[in-house]
């Protein structure tokens, strides 16, 4: 068990020595699973330098990391950071990864309603419509960067309609998320939230002021089924329905009480990034690693009713983000056998834990056949209270996007010629470019 090997100068600075969570960041971005491994192997729990200098644990293992995710203990707020006033960063708004209950219930009740299952299944229509027209305009090419061309035009298309984003935004919005999960240009990050903050503050501002000429029927309550919001399907293609958006600026909770300005900014931007960029990263990692596994691929050719399989294997092998963000301790508390002070930043590793050799077996291989309660074990999705809500949109879209690609392209392969694939140096893991060719 590693022992906490801090000390500290006449000025609280931290003067020990720490291993570097990515020693070589060109082969961590290429291969992230090696160096987790090596660090699990170690100890599941453990303090190690970030990429940009501050020190945190990092949690590996996968009987850790769900303890981390229900532990009350640890919270999301970065108030309860030693460090936040000189570390806080960056934020858009106030959103449920930021907060704890019971703030974290109310918003996540407010807006709950949108992700039910009936809901979901009535988007089916549209997105299958929106995955075959990008396939309409792409396939007599006879190759794509299939990244650009599918597997990020998608999930984007689906979340601005869901929130109501104009389509003449889009593409602007989609670059400002690209700039803002890139890690290699922390300063192009910091613009591109200031130029999403003002764009999403000015669209909840629209929505404020045609909600006030609205009937007052349509005012109150959550994201229900009755009425606050109609999800885009084929019979309204997207149009006429309540977005989300205007949702949640005419949501109340049980005390009356609506989202504040900062939760409405919050909620807006968690919905739009999180709604496209982790499902992008989920339908490219599918695509690859399907081509990279020739005998998988067929054999999801030969048996559709593998695409489930497919699916939740991709989660549990490429995660669409490799850690989930801070949690903080509250108080002192031990976790994996090590002692945790006070005020502590913990990084808890998704992709860790999906490979921890003593959740799955053989956790390296890529099998979308592997036993389904084995499968589902991942925690892609997070864990307890901090599931993600829009999984059941997620796991739509990739089955769609997948099953009508492979329909519509027979005879997909890699396009070698036209590049390598190659992986995001981003927060989240997804794949920056797929050349293929048919």
């Amino acid at each position: 068990m590693p022992k906490d090997p801090r000390t500290l100068t006449s000025d609280g600075a931290v003067t020990e020595l720490l291993p570097e969570l990515t020693p070589d960041p060109a082969q961590f971005t290429a291969d992230p699973h090696t160096r987790y491994a090596q660090l699990r192997a170690e100890h599941p729990v453990r303090r190690v330098r970030l990429p940009h200098g501050a020190a945190a644990w990092l949690v590996t293992g996968g009987d850790e990391v769900r303890t981390a995710f229900t532990d009350p203990r640890l919270r999301n707020d970065i108030k309860h950071s030693g460090t936040w006033q000189a570390d806080g960063g960056f934020a858009i708004g106030r959103n449920m990864l930021q907060v704890d209950p019971p703030d974290h219930t109310r918003l996540r009740r407010l807006v709950a309603g949108t992700f039910t299952h009936r809901r979901i299944q009535a988007m089916r229509p549209r997105v299958q419509r929106i995955a075959g027209d990008l396939l309409d305009r792409v396939v007599p090419l006879g190759s794509a960067d299939l990244v650009e061309a599918f597997a990020f035009p998608l999930p984007v298309t689906v979340i601005c309609e869901l929130l109501g984003v104009p389509e003449a935004d889009r593409e602007a919005f989609r670059a400002w998320s690209g700039h803002m999960v890139d890690a290699t240009d922390p300063q192009a990050a910091m613009a591109a939230g200031q130029q999403m903050t003002e764009y999403l503050a000015g669209l909840i501002d629209d929505r404020r002021h045609a909600s006030a000429s609205a009937p007052d029927g349509n005012r109150n309550g959550p994201l229900s089924d009755r009425g606050a919001h109609r999800p885009i399907d084929d019979s309204e293609g997207g149009e006429g329905g309540q977005d989300v958006l205007t949702a949640l600026v005419r949501a109340k909770d049980e005390e009356h009480a609506a989202l504040s300005a900062d939760e409405l900014l919050g909620m807006a931007f968690l919905l739009l990034v999180a709604g496209h960029e982790t499902t992008a990263n989920l339908i490219s990692s599918a695509v690859f690693l399907l081509l990279r596994h020739p005998d998988q691929l067929a054999a999801l050719r030969a048996d559709p009713s593998l695409m489930t399989g497919a699916v939740e294997e991709t989660l549990r092998y490429e995660p669409p983000a490799l850690a989930v963000t801070y949690r903080y301790a509250a108080e002192p508390l031990t976790l994996g056998g090590v002692d945790i002070p006070q005020g502590d930043p913990l990084v808890l590793s998704i992709a860790a834990a999906n490979r921890d050799p003593a959740h799955f077996t053989d956790p390296d291989r890529f099998d979308i056949r592997r036993d389904p309660a084995a499968t589902a074990a991942h925690l892609s999705f997070g864990y307890g209270i901090h599931h993600c809500l829009g999984a059941p949109l997620a796991r739509l879209e990739a089955a769609i996007a997948l099953r009508t690609l492979l329909l519509r392209c027979p005879d997909l392969r890699l396009d070698t010629e036209a590049g390598q694939p190659a992986w995001r140096p981003s927060l989240l893991r997804g794949l920056d470019r797929l050349p293929v060719r048919w």
